[in-house]
């Protein structure tokens, strides 16, 4: 029950409570009650006792109620239905019993508890205590400017004094009116601050005192100021309370992050400053991070940190991977609250130039035991070479090593890495490569872990191919420095990864990139352009494959605020920074910063209102508008706190008031030091230095100011630093050696003789940083007029922006010695008469800005190098591209000439040679033109008479020149034979010539021709070659009509050289070529020549002969002149009898003769053409040496046996006729070694040695069938079959018989027999050489004419017989295996048959 909690203001003071009368009667009364509740329970089960004593003996249903078991089914379901309902009902009247009686236990409780306090003065009166605080203080954190107010209870005998200390010093409110109020009421003790400043921000303590004894409470309260946490003071004393959830807590975001700008490897931070309510050190609020809405994680590429009044997210190693939309999202009392803005991250400078950007997101998919697929996204090119590949890199988890996986570039988006360990983790990154190199690696892919396929994430299949180009584009209007565009997707996106926006000023060839990581949606908004500038937008697609191609141009868009002009009606923002300078005890000098916006036009009118600070009502100062940031408030009360506001006012109308100044007390300042300066203002910002002004104090104290003391410090820190040693005497200091990007804040000290005055109000904190694109101040002459001037192109400018000029930082108005000129983003200021006085500092600021300004220092160096550019240009001289030349024209004409700059068509200009002006006339002719600005005299003859100066004077307005040339001497002779030369080449053009001398060229078959090209001939010139004064009458004459005349000369070699020479002549007179082939010319053709030949080189083939192993390689045309060099394993090869060295028209060969071990190795051929050698080879060793080393021993014995068979060398006819009863000798001479055999045979049949026949062989070399008194009989088929141990020979003679006085018979020759002659020794099969071997050009050697006996032919229209050797076929280069023209013809003679065909009858006769 409630009776039993103890009460809340007891629970931090037990030991003290134990002692109060209130106390103890309360666990009086609760003890009453609880034995009132036993009883209660005591009496209850007596009467339940009594009940059952009390009840009646049970009920006998009787028979006419006892019920069917239909009815008894029934009546049950019905009986327990009722049953449930009354069980619920006996339920809630059960708990509403309770509830009732436990509430009326406690009003009785409460009743007699009210009825004892009202008793305890009596007994308190006589009870002494020591002070207690019954309620504590509790510590506050406030706003600057709201009041707090601190209370107490206290209780003690007799009733305690309540003091109030700030910091250990007693609270006085007489010492500050308005500022403290104490209460005491009802034994609550207050103590009121209004209007808490930061200075407030201390420990408070309550002391009670009694007779008895003091009690002391303590409490701190922390002012917090709403421009920045960073301004607060804590004392480090806020009670720890751990029960405070920290999304209970009150958060209100103030200064947040905009869209932000980086580069790749650099830093950046993202900060969003606001106030929590409570702020407590220990339990800051809860804050999440978010890219693109994916939630970020702290780690080593984004540190987060909360605290100090301010949420940050640093990003150390800047990549293109953290280009995107960062949101951050708090956690507050009422939901959440949420900023976003755009981080763009550019690319980093390229390691060569050209090169394309890195890739990004790199990913890995389908992980398995030992591959895995890496993927990422393209960079965007807009002015980089196309991206041809991409290299991917891997690298092991913990090692800095990295592996290129894939040796030439992919060419997609995606790769397939091989090779991995199972249980290995790795990085991947990828790097992408066009034609002007390598760029940047990307950023390094999460750890992955080669491991089983069933637990990675698959890559999406994709659509090959790039995807289609988006559709229209469409540009609107953001803000003064952003634009938002918006496009149609593409109709084929083909597994899209986003788009790359791209932008160009229109006017500018070149584009620039506008985001730098694929964006998923169809719009987005380019930041960072500059105010004033016309834009154009192209988008492009990006998937796996590449980009897309080029959407449309978004038509040109000017960068504006999207309400445009509207803007023109609007009310200027409020004033700020209002402070005191000046108090004389009855006025208050007051001075305020200007409207951070103007709203569309100037600020025209100030208004000031005041109150006392004690007071609610606000009271006008001035009915009259003010125009100047500075006002005297006059009929002031002294010593009273005042507080003032102020009202800016355009032509729109008034704005909104400013927040009311801190509390001013009107008190006449007499201390003999200056006042504060006032109105600090900033100008030039730049990265690492900013010019600060003032104004001067209205107070100057004692004395006047002799100088001002500058001091600086980072925002959110208390230590200033004095940035001058000595005090300035001028209003302005350039601070320098700032860190670009941190932002401080200034104030400034006036000095004069007395010392160092107050120092003024803290500056608005400024950030060292120059704004995007801001350009200085140049100095220069103009062209046209030559005036000096000064001139800034503003970075951004608005229709209400104005430029003000100021010398020294004193603003320059109107004044006699410049004028001022503005003309759309440029302002000049213009010199009327510079000097001396015109040195010194100027500066320009641009009004309605975000701080445009610069400055420039005219010093008197630079004034003189521009006051003498201006005297040339005012005083001009007639500028010149040439001076005075002169060329030599056909017919021997003598060209003068010049070039000026610009001519103007009143140009007049004068020759003068030697002293004496020349004019134009006969033998000269003078010109110009204004488009060329060319002056020409042209002399008609040109003679030894024309030695001398020539000058050339020119006036243009008023402007002038003149060039001069000195023809004298060694030039003039060189002029003059020139000039001599073509007159000659005239008068030979005017017959028939030639155009072209003699020149040489080679054909694809390496024919040399001879051409040359004629002009202005007919039908009857004529045309003749000669060499060394022999004419040379070609196969085709000369066709002179065509324009061109050639003599071939094919198969060129050393015998070519000499002097050739052409004659052209007609009736006109004729004209003559010289060409001398020797030397150099020589050199030049061989090599023409050889280029043409060793290009068509085929490769080398192999060729075996019975002398040894040949080399050949074919080639359109070759000749030893050639630079030909045969190597063998790198050694050049020198011909000698081992090896020859030789070659043909055709081609060129090397010989081994004797092979042996030793030749074996790599072979090849060197034909240089003077710039280029063409190089061909063959590896003569393994196989192929031993293949072709048994054909060389196979031919070899060839060779030997054919030179040693059996053959019949001549002698023997081919057909006989012979008339009846004459005799008939067929003798014959054979050969053979060893000597072979001889046998005859008719019609296939042997022929023994008889009287008729007779056979004979004598002294080995000749054999004779003799045939006595012939007859018809003898008629026949007879043959000779001459056979040794290597082969032999098988001829045929027709003997046909006529009777006497028949008519001789026409001679028919026999069918010789296909001829069957294979050498015995002759394998029964050749092996074939693996390398292709076409025929030799050269015939296989045979044996000698000498080695063969002078035939002897005994019958008539004998011949002798001989093996006609079929001629060798062309090779065919590069064919495996020529094939010859024609097939062997068939000799028409005998043919080699060592044994009779398998078809002849055995020409050994059968036994009979």
């Amino acid at each position: 029950m409630a009776t039993n909690v103890i009460p809340w203001y007891k629970r931090k003071h037990g030991s003290q409570v134990k002692t109060d009368y209130a106390y103890q009667h309360s666990k009086t009364v609760v003890k009453q009650h609880t034995e009132r509740k036993s009883s209660s329970k005591s009496v209850s089960q007596v009467q339940a006792q009594a009940t059952e004593a009390m009840a009646e003996p049970a009920y006998t249903i009787p028979v006419f109620r006892q019920r069917t078991a239909e009815e008894t089914e029934e009546y049950q379901r019905v009986s327990t239905n009722v049953g449930k309902g009354l069980a619920v009902i006996q339920e809630e009247l059960s708990r509403m019993r309770i509830t009732t009686k436990a509430r009326v236990d406690s009003l009785n409780i409460q009743r007699e508890v009210k009825d004892m306090m009202a008793k305890r003065p009596e007994f308190l009166d006589d009870i002494p205590k020591m002070p207690d605080f019954l309620v504590a203080l509790r510590p506050h954190t406030v706003w600057e400017k709201t009041p707090v107010k601190l209370f107490c209870t206290v209780q003690g005998n007799p009733r305690p004094i309540v003091k109030w200390y700030k910091g250990g010093v007693p609270v006085d409110p007489l010492n500050a009116p308005g500022k403290y109020k104490i209460e005491n009421k009802y034994g609550v003790h207050s103590l009121i601050i209004s209007r808490c400043v930061v200075s407030d921000t201390a420990e408070y303590s309550a002391v009670a005192t009694n007779q008895h004894g003091t009690a002391t409470s303590k409490a701190t309260v922390t002012v917090k100021r709403a421009s920045g946490a960073g301004e607060s003071c804590h004392l480090g004393l806020v009670p720890h309370l751990t029960d405070i959830h920290p999304s209970k807590l009150e958060v209100t975001l103030l200064d947040r992050f905009k869209v932000s700008f980086g580069v790749e490897g650099g830093s950046i931070s993202l900060v969003c400053s606001m106030v929590v309510v409570p702020d407590l050190p220990n339990v800051p609020p809860i804050t999440q991070w978010y890219r693109d809405d994916k939630l970020l994680k702290a780690g080593k590429l984004a540190e987060m940190s909360v605290g100090g009044g301010a949420a940050r997210l640093t990003l150390p190693h800047l990549a293109k991977d953290d280009e995107g939309l960062y949101t951050l999202r708090i956690f507050t009392k009422d939901g959440t609250a949420e900023h976003s803005a755009y981080l763009f991250v550019s690319d980093a400078a390229p390691s060569v130039a050209g090169a394309p950007g890195a890739p990004m997101s790199v990913k890995a998919y389908d992980i398995n035991s030992d591959y895995v697929l890496v993927a990422w996204k393209p960079p965007n090119t807009v002015n980089e070479a196309a991206i041809t590949g991409y290299f991917v890199d891997r690298c092991e988890a913990g090692s800095d090593t990295w592996v290129q996986c894939n040796d030439a570039p992919v060419k997609v988006c995606k790769y397939p890495v091989h090779g991995l360990k199972v249980g290995r983790s790795y990085h991947f990154r990828v790097r992408a490569v066009n034609s002007a190199g390598i760029s940047r690696p990307s950023r390094k892919s999460d750890k992955v872990t080669a491991l089983d396929e069933a637990e990675s994430q698959r890559l999406q299949g994709t659509d090959e191919g790039v995807p289609s180009a988006p559709g229209q584009v469409v540009a609107t209007r953001n803000t003064k420095s952003s634009v938002f565009v918006q496009w149609d997707a593409p109709k084929s996106p083909k597994s899209l990864m986003g788009y790359y926006i791209d932008g160009r000023v229109v006017g500018a060839k070149e584009w620039f990139p506008c985001n730098h990581k694929p964006f998923k949606h169809t719009r987005f908004v380019v930041h960072g352009l500059i105010p004033g500038e016309t834009y154009a937008f192209r988008v492009q697609a990006v998937n796996v494959f590449g980009l897309s191609e080029e959407s449309q141009e978004s038509s040109p868009i000017a960068v504006e605020p999207a309400l445009g002009k509207g803007v023109e009606y609007a009310t200027p923002s409020a004033p700020f920074g209002i402070t005191m300078l000046s108090c004389d005890g009855a006025s208050i000098t007051l001075a305020w910063k200007s409207p951070k916006h103007c709203g569309g036009s100037k600020v025209n009118a100030y208004y000031v209102d005041k109150r006392d600070a004690d007071s609610l009502v606000w009271k006008e100062v001035n009915q009259a508008a003010i125009t100047e940031r500075i006002c005297t408030v006059d009929n002031l009360t002294e010593g009273t706190f005042y507080e003032f506001k102020v009202q800016a006012g355009n032509m729109a109308g008034v704005g909104v008031p400013s927040d009311p100044s801190a509390p001013m007390k009107c008190e006449a300042w007499t201390m003999d030091e200056p006042g504060p300066a006032y109105d600090l203002s900033f100008s030039e910002v730049r990265s690492h230095s900013l010019v600060v002004l003032w104004k001067a104090p209205v107070y100057t104290g004692a004395s006047a100011v002799t100088g001002y003391f500058v001091e600086m410090a980072k925002k959110g820190s208390s230590e200033f630093v004095t940035l001058n040693e000595e005090a300035v005497s001028h209003r302005y200091l350039q601070a320098t050696g700032l860190e670009e990007g941190a932002t401080y804040v200034f104030k400034v000290r006036a000095v004069n003789a007395s010392g160092v005055g107050k120092a003024s109000q803290l500056s608005e904190p400024v950030c060292a940083k120059a704004l995007p694109g801001t350009k200085e101040i140049v100095a220069s002459v103009d062209e046209e007029t030559g005036d000096i001037f000064l001139s800034l192109e503003a970075c951004e400018i608005c229709e209400t922006s104005k430029f003000i000029w100021s010398k020294n930082y004193k603003p320059i108005g109107d004044c006699p010695r410049v004028s001022v000129s503005t003309k759309g983003r440029t302002s000049r200021l213009t010199f009327t008469n510079p000097d001396k006085d015109d040195l010194g500092r100027y500066s320009v600021v641009v009004t309605d800005t975000d701080g445009v300004s610069g400055s420039h220092t005219l010093t008197e160096d630079a004034l003189n190098t521009m006051l003498e550019l201006s005297y040339a240009i005012r005083h001009p001289v007639v500028p010149l591209k040439h001076g005075l030349n002169y060329e030599i024209l056909e017919k021997g004409h003598v060209r003068f000439w010049l070039q000026a700059v610009k001519l103007s068509p009143s140009v007049s200009y004068r020759f003068i040679v030697n002293d004496k002006e020349v004019t134009s006339g006969e033998g000269h002719k003078i010109s110009h033109d204004v488009a060329t600005g060319i002056i020409q005299m042209t002399v008609d003859v040109f003679t030894r008479a024309n030695e001398g100066t020539y000058t050339v004077q020119i006036h243009d307005g008023k402007a002038k020149t003149q060039s001069s040339l000195v023809l004298v001497g060694d030039v003039f002779k060189a002029a003059l034979k020139e000039a001599e030369f073509q007159r000659k080449e005239h008068i030979r053009k005017q017959g028939a010539h030639f155009s072209e001398y003699l020149y040489f060229t080679v054909t694809e078959d390496c024919t040399v021709m001879l051409a040359c090209k004629v002009a202005n001939v007919k039908k009857e010139t004529t045309f003749h070659w000669y060499k060394e004064d022999e004419e040379i009458v070609p196969e085709t004459p000369p066709n002179v009509m065509s324009g061109a005349c050639a003599l071939p000369i094919p198969l060129f070699s050393r015998k070519d050289q000499g002097v050739y020479k052409a004659v052209l002549g007609d009736d006109r007179g004729k004209d003559t070529s010289v060409f001398d082939i020797s030397g150099q010319v020589f050199d030049d053709i061989i090599n023409a020549i050889a280029q043409i030949a060793g290009a068509s080189a085929s490769d080398l083939v192999l060729q075996c002969t019975p002398e040894g192993i040949r080399l050949q390689c074919y080639m359109n045309y070759y000749t030893e002149e050639m630079k030909t060099v045969w190597k063998h394993k790198e050694s050049k090869i020198a011909s000698s009898e081992k090896m020859r060295i030789g070659g043909t028209a055709e081609m060129a060969w090397m010989q081994i003769c004797d092979p042996s071990d030793k030749e074996k190795g790599h072979y090849s051929i060197e034909i240089s053409d003077g710039v280029k050698t063409h190089t061909r080879t063959f590896d003569l060793s393994g196989q192929a040496y031993t293949d072709a080393y048994e054909e060389y021993l196979r031919l070899k014995a060839a060779a030997f046996a054919e030179k040693n068979r059996g053959r019949v060398v001549g002698g023997l006819p081919d057909v006989v006729t012979i008339m009846e009863q004459k005799s008939l000798s067929l003798t014959c001479t054979v050969w053979g070694e060893p000597t072979p055999e001889v046998t005859w045979f008719k019609n296939e049949q042997e022929v023994a040695s008889t009287e008729h026949t007779k056979v004979t062989f004598d002294g080995g070399k000749f054999a004779s069938l003799v045939i006595n008194q012939v007859t018809p009989d003898d008629s026949g088929k007879y043959s000779i079959n001459v056979r040794n141990k290597y082969g032999g020979e098988f001829v045929e003679i027709t003997v046909s018989v006529y009777r006497h006085g028949e008519k001789i018979p026409e001679p028919k020759l026999g069918q010789p027999k296909t001829p069957a002659a294979t050498p015995a020794a002759t394998p029964a099969a050749t092996p074939v050489p693996r390398s292709p071997a076409p025929p030799s050009k050269t015939p296989t050697p045979t044996p000698s004419k000498s080695q063969t006996p002078a035939p002897s032919v005994k019958s008539p229209g004998s011949t002798p017989a001989s093996t006609p050797v079929p001629k060798s076929p062309t090779p065919v280069p590069k064919s495996p295996t020529p094939t010859p023209k024609s097939p062997t013809p068939t000799p028409s003679r005998g043919v080699k048959s060592p044994t009779p065909p398998r078809f002849m009858k055995s020409p050994t006769p059968p036994r009979k």
